[in-house]
C-alpha cells in the first residue's frame, strides 16, 4: 500500500509532534544560514520538498527573502500545489515549485551549486546505501561555504554518527547535529570543500518510504 504522502503532512499541525518540533529547529536554523549569508544573490535547493513548509515561511518574513532564487522539487502534485501556493501568497516570485523525482541531478544543474539544500525528510526514507551517495552528491549540489540541511531519526540503529562522518569524507564541517535526547534528528553541515561538477542524468537515491523501510531490530523506521 502507498503512503499518502498528502496526508503525512497533518502532524506538522500538532504542536507536541515530532514533526513539529524537528519543523521549528530547520526553520531556526535556515534563518540562522540566512542571516550569516553573505551579501549578493542567493540560490536554495530542496529535495523531496513536499509542501515546502520549512522554507517558504522563513524566507516570506526574512530581510534576504529578494535575494534568494529557490527550487523545490515535489513528486506529489497534491503537496506541489500547496506549495506553490503558499510561495504566491507570501509573494516570492523566484521561488520555484516543481513536479518531479527530486533524486534525478538533472533538476538542479542550473542551480547548483547552491547556498541552501535542503533534504529533509529523505534519509529516513532511503536506503542506507543511497544516503551515502546523496551525501556524495551534496559535494556538487552545495556552493564552498554553503549549508545542507538533513533529518534522519536518532532511534538504534542510530545512522547520524555515519551519515556525520560520510559528510566529513566529502569535505563539510557540522554546523548543528540534534543529540538523541531531542528527538527531532536535525543535522546541519557547511561545505567548506570545491564543488565538483554536477553529474547529469544520474539517480542519487530511490524514495522507498519509511513504511517500507524495515529493520529486523526495529521494524518500520519513522521519517525523520
Amino acid at each position: 500500500m502507498t503512503k499518502d504522502w498528502y496526508a503525512w503532512h497533518a502532524d506538522y499541525d500538532q504542536p507536541d509532534s515530532a514533526l513539529s518540533r524537528r519543523l521549528a529547529e530547520l526553520r531556526h536554523r535556515i534563518r540562522e544560514a540566512l542571516d550569516q549569508a553573505p551579501p549578493g544573490p542567493l540560490r536554495a535547493i530542496s529535495l523531496c520538498a513536499g509542501q515546502g513548509h520549512d522554507l517558504i515561511p522563513v524566507l516570506a518574513d526574512h530581510p534576504r527573502r529578494d535575494d534568494v532564487t529557490a527550487r523545490l522539487v515535489e513528486l506529489d502534485p497534491r503537496n506541489a500545489e500547496v506549495a506553490r501556493r503558499a510561495a504566491a501568497e507570501a509573494g516570492l516570485p523566484r521561488v520555484e515549485v516543481v513536479v518531479g523525482d527530486a533524486a534525478r541531478t538533472d533538476r538542479y544543474a542550473d542551480l547548483a551549486p547552491a547556498d541552501l539544500v535542503l533534504a529533509c525528510g529523505v534519509f529516513g526514507n532511503i536506503p542506507d546505501a543511497d544516503i551515502r551517495n546523496t551525501v556524495r552528491h551534496c559535494a556538487a549540489l552545495c556552493a564552498t561555504g554553503g549549508t545542507v540541511f538533513w533529518t534522519r531519526h536518532r532511534r538504534e540503529p542510530d545512522l547520524v554518527p555515519t551519515i556525520c562522518a560520510w559528510f566529513a569524507e566529502e569535505g563539510f564541517t557540522p554546523v548543528a547535529v540534534g543529540s538523541p535526547a531531542d528527538g527531532v534528528g536535525v543535522g546541519v553541515h557547511r561545505f567548506t570543500g570545491t564543488p565538483r561538477p554536477l553529474e547529469t542524468g544520474v539517480t542519487m537515491f530511490e524514495f522507498v518510504g519509511y513504511d517500507r523501510l524495515e529493520s529486523p531490530l526495529t521494524g518500520p523506521r519513522e521519517q525523520l
